[in-house]
């Protein structure tokens, strides 16, 4: 039975990869010579694989295209082959979304978290899904340009399946697959896992909006050796969805199956529980500290969710206006100060902060704040919070770049937070800094989770929304 279901899967990645094959050698036949591929020629050069008769920058040239396409491909084709297994394979599968696909985002942030050491272990596979050609084509750019030394070192590849890879049209649960996200979801994986059957040792899922803690490829390796005596079928890096589960490349054949058996009875997150219970793994194992979260920005509203009253944004949303972030902190190259500030799941990371130390939002204009939240450390566990801190509003900003020369306590830390409305309303009049300070010294870790904001004239006009009414700006 194994053996079968190991055929089945090893040919649906085969023929996955014989569509790249002939996508890489014949565009003009398939996507009307606009697909690219990036391909780096010498140092700091990148090359499109070509639209006919351009070079890189655009200009127009004489070549044969076809023998052009054909010399990159397959010298692109020699460096995959020639790569080695790796220790681990990150999988993302991702369709268009309405209100943008978070994709380059999320390998931005797999590749910056890992070091280059971790690199050399890795594998990233990305699954393109759905019948959206200029999607597939704006994002092949896009990663091309963003990319390129990890797609010419093999490290990075981007596949495809053909609509005819999914079920036939006819069965009541071919509709499905058409007509219901979790069922599409469901297929688009089973490709991404067949597809990685044969690269690694391990397979880490994860979401197309993901942010990854800081070498996090290190954290789980160690975690996979200390439960190297232990049977499992799936380590769960996160509690959000399907994202940051960890599989044995060995036992992703039978989930592409399994995946493919029953893609209309269940979404994806709760087929999994599913699939590790008929493994006899009885009960998941959860490993904290999480290294994997959603990046959700609340300003993702579509046209028609603008002009919806129902779904318009939350009174309970922050506003985060404007505003540059500055620290004293030790600065890494992988989680940047203005990330504490961004409306999303991103964060802050440093390490051995020095008493007085500070994290200071100068906002472009001044603002009239009716509440401040600060959170550190991590969400589940409170790892890497601010052992001791406090949150201070200044005023009477000056110089460039500016400073505030006036600042008021607004409250001290607890656990790592603080949540305060502002009282008086004074003391959050024409606010031009918020700042975070360390009142003590603190060995190891620090994570600066969220800065939030909320103004006072934002929840007017959200008031005045709700009622039918308008303030003028």
């Amino acid at each position: 039975m194994r053996c079968s279901v190991r055929r089945c899967c090893v040919t649906s990645g085969g023929v996955a990869l014989l569509w790249l094959l002939v996508t890489l050698e014949v565009p003009r036949e398939v996507d009307d010579d606009t697909n690219r591929m990036a391909v780096q020629v010498q140092e700091d050069q990148v090359l499109p694989l070509p639209m006919p008769h351009e070079d890189s920058y655009g200009r127009r040239k004489d070549l044969e295209p076809l023998e052009d396409w054909q010399n990159l491909t397959f010298k692109y084709l020699e460096k995959i082959q020639q790569r080695k297994k790796t220790w681990l394979t990150v999988g993302i599968s991702s369709r268009p979304q309405p209100d943008g696909s978070g994709l380059l985002h999320t390998l931005l942030s797999v590749f910056r978290a890992a070091s280059k050491v971790e690199q050399k272990r890795l594998t990233v596979l990305v699954h393109l899904a759905g019948a959206d050609l200029a999607w597939r084509r704006e994002t092949v750019l896009h990663a091309s340009s963003l990319f390129s030394p990890q797609i010419l070192a093999g490290q990075l590849l981007l596949v495809h399946a053909p609509p005819e890879a999914y079920p036939a049209e006819g069965g009541t649960r071919a509709r499905a697959c058409c007509r219901e996200p979790d069922s599409a979801q469901n297929v688009d994986h089973a490709f991404l896992v067949s597809f990685a059957t044969e690269l690694s040792e391990y397979f880490l899922l994860l979401e197309d909006n993901a942010f990854c803690a800081p070498n996090f490829i290190s954290h789980v390796q160690r975690k996979v050796d200390a439960l190297r005596s232990q049977p499992w079928v799936f380590l769960e890096f996160s509690n959000l969805g399907f994202l940051g589960k960890l599989f044995r490349s060995g036992d992703l054949p039978v989930l592409a199956r399994f995946l493919l058996l029953f893609y209309g009875e269940k979404p994806l997150d709760r087929l999994l529980p599913h699939f590790r219970t008929l493994l006899a793994q009885k009960d998941p194992i959860l490993c904290r500290p999480f290294l994997f979260y959603h990046r959700v920005s609340y300003r993702t509203l579509n046209d028609s969710q603008k002009a919806s009253g129902a779904q318009r944004k939350s009174l309970y949303s922050p506003d985060n206006p404007p505003g540059a972030v500055f620290t004293d902190m030790k600065i890494f190259e992988v989680h940047f100060p203005w990330e504490a500030y961004a409306l999303d799941e991103s964060f802050f990371w440093t390490h051995n902060v020095s008493a007085g130390s500070h994290l200071t939002v100068i906002l472009n204009h001044p603002a009239d704040l009716r509440r401040v939240q600060v959170l550190t450390g991590t969400v589940v566990d409170g790892r890497y919070a601010l052992e001791e801190g406090q949150v201070e509003l200044g005023h009477e900003p000056e110089g460039m770049p500016q400073r505030c020369t006036r600042f008021a306590l607004l409250g001290l830390l607890r656990e790592g937070q603080l949540d305060q409305e502002v009282v008086p309303k004074s003391v959050g009049h024409e606010v031009s800094c918020v700042r975070l300070v360390a009142n003590a010294d603190q060995v190891g870790g620090l994570i600066v989770r969220h800065i939030y904001l909320w103004e006072e004239r934002a929840r007017a006009l959200g008031a005045a929304q709700d009622k039918g009414h308008s303030i003028r700006p």
